[in-house]
């Protein structure tokens, strides 16, 4: 019995030491702390009765009658979703499960624009996943900007704390009058209050909400070090329900609901016009923890800060 546990002893160590190495590689584990649940405030919508096709149309494969989505990168083309509706404000949520293995160079975007609309003076709301080198997180960055101002990045960067490849995970953004939240799994990790400092690059006009999945060879992974290999496609990210509420673009009106709580525009109230305590705390913990990179510490690219860094 001792002979038998002596030789099965080196198998034991190593599969103790590949555990650990694939535990570290991820860096500490976080349990997050408890906050609201967005989320559950909303009605989940099938995703075929919230977007339409915006590009790829043959890489984009509806599944469970329509409820899912999963759209495919391939060396042929990416592929996206456009929501049926624009938006004047609102809370927009993708539960995603992103591809594993080797990555880099994969861009997963899940935001608002209006480029089609205004196309030199569009407004943006951000979330890019960004694909990783071997045994690397994905990156998850936020950015916005509004009337254009597209010169002047607003980007923060964290690590996610958890494995976006194994299920499916929250990303939201909540979009009002008052500030807009980046939250994921319902913690928020980036709030950009709506100040006199930011207020000309804020986004104002009616946005549609996108999903896509591209190419992002030229700059997402490390400056563009490190481009998609196409031997590891199809590159898949899977949709499941949707959440897209809020104020719904009327004709061409551009600012169609009333800045002052109404039914119109469910996210403009007291309830959403700031975070609660918890949520602050969850922003907290989140920012301390696993971020990386934020556009306001970064001197050796800006020689005079955009102004509300200094706000």
């Amino acid at each position: 019995m001792a002979s038998t546990y002596t030789q099965k002893l080196p198998l034991i160590t190593s599969l103790i030491f590949c555990i650990i190495v694939s535990v570290s590689s991820r860096g500490a584990v976080y349990t997050p702390p408890e906050v609201e649940r967005l989320t559950d405030k909303f009605s989940r919508v099938p995703v075929n009765q919230g977007y339409n096709v915006f590009f790829g149309g043959h890489n984009i494969h509806m599944t469970n009658n329509g409820s899912n989505a999963d759209l495919i990168l391939d060396k042929s083309s990416g592929s996206g979703l456009a929501s049926k509706n624009k938006f004047y404000h609102g809370f927009f949520n993708a539960a995603l499960k992103l591809p594993s293995g080797f990555t880099s160079g994969v861009v997963i975007a899940f935001y608002l624009s209006n480029a089609g609309d205004f196309p030199k003076n569009h407004d943006e709301i951000d979330f890019e996943l960004l694909g990783h080198v071997k045994r690397r997180d994905w990156v998850l960055q936020t950015n916005l900007y509004g009337n254009g101002s597209v010169r002047t990045g607003r980007e923060e960067k964290v690590y996610l704390w958890f494995d976006p490849t194994t299920g499916f995970h929250d990303y939201s953004i909540l979009w009002n009058n008052h500030h807009i939240v980046f939250l994921v799994d319902n913690i928020p990790v980036r709030e950009v209050v709506n100040s006199k400092a930011i207020s000309p690059v804020y986004p104002s006009k009616t946005m549609s909400v996108y999903l896509t999945i591209w190419d992002g060879s030229e700059w997402a992974t490390h400056g563009g070090k490190y481009a998609v290999d196409y031997k590891y496609a199809p590159f898949i990210v899977s949709m499941n329900d949707a959440e897209v509420e809020g104020c719904i673009q009327q004709s061409n009106v551009a600012t169609p609901c009333s800045r002052k709580p109404s039914s119109l525009d469910p996210v403009d109230g007291e309830e959403f016009a700031k975070l609660s305590e918890k949520q602050a705390a969850g922003m907290d913990w989140a920012r301390r923890k696993h971020m990386f990179y934020a556009y306001c510490k970064d001197t050796s690219r800006y020689k005079v800060m955009p102004p509300e860094c200094n706000a």
